[in-house]
């Protein structure tokens, strides 16, 4: 058994919860996408289940599925193609919002409130059922390099803004050491660029977005308490 395997499993059984609008909705519409985020790695033998339901998910209107690699598992025989450090922070800081005291693979992430391991269909499609994140939150629209927030009830602290790169396209990844040595994995809505464009505290205000590195890529946006908070509000372009 991996070192991180057993956490999961430990893990997996006792997963619960942590913790107006101009154009208000619920989460689970077009508008209002709830945001479905894998964390996972080419190296961990028990991700392709997990991936496999983000991806069964992709194409559907209501959910923005997005998919980070991790770096920790880089030194036990595969380096994985799309993990980066900024990543696996992003994974630590919802392990210290979620309350836990490690990280995992796979892990699922439902609007920042939600997460389990999500291999088995019926508990990835529970995990997105609990994850509701319900009335709220700003109205969010991209339009031409910027991204423009609605006012709405101020949060507690001010929210962070999240610029959000992932690539729509199906990549097969033939994986050639490590735990999946041998197979060649499919991944899409894989993250490449995420950062940090700005801050909303309930008032209605407009952002610059930079261009994207790659045209390729599709752009997102989450507006998020610190710390790997609760996502009050998404948008994709």
């Amino acid at each position: 058994m991996n070192r991180f395997k057993s956490s999961a499993l430990s893990l997996a059984a006792a997963f619960a919860a942590t913790a107006c609008s101009p154009v208000p909705g619920q989460a689970a519409d077009p508008a209002h996408p709830t945001v479905v985020e894998l964390f996972q790695s080419q190296g961990c033998s028990s991700c392709p289940p997990a991936n496999a339901n983000l991806l069964a998910v992709a194409d559907r209107p209501d959910i923005l599925a997005l998919s980070f690699g991790v770096t920790y598992w880089d030194d036990l025989g595969w380096k994985d193609t799309f993990a980066k450090d900024q990543f696996t922070r992003r994974q630590w800081d919802y392990a210290h919002g979620l309350h836990h005291s490690n990280v995992f693979t796979p892990q699922v992430v439902v609007n920042g409130r939600r997460d389990g391991v999500g291999a088995r269909p019926g508990d990835f499609a529970g995990l997105i059922r609990a994850g509701e994140r319900g009335l709220g939150g700003p109205a969010v629209s991209l339009d031409k390099g910027f991204v423009s927030l609605g006012a709405a009830a101020a949060p507690a602290r001010p929210a962070d803004v999240w610029l959000v790169r992932y690539d729509p396209r199906v990549v097969q990844v033939p994986i050639k050491r490590g735990e999946n040595g041998g197979k060649t994995l499919p991944h899409r809505n894989v993250v490449r660029e995420l950062a940090r464009v700005g801050a909303w505290s309930g008032a209605a205000g407009r952002l610059a977005l930079p261009p994207a590195a790659d045209p390729n890529l599709k752009t997102a946006i989450l507006v998020q308490l610190p710390g790997g908070g609760p996502i009050l509000a998404a948008a994709r372009g």
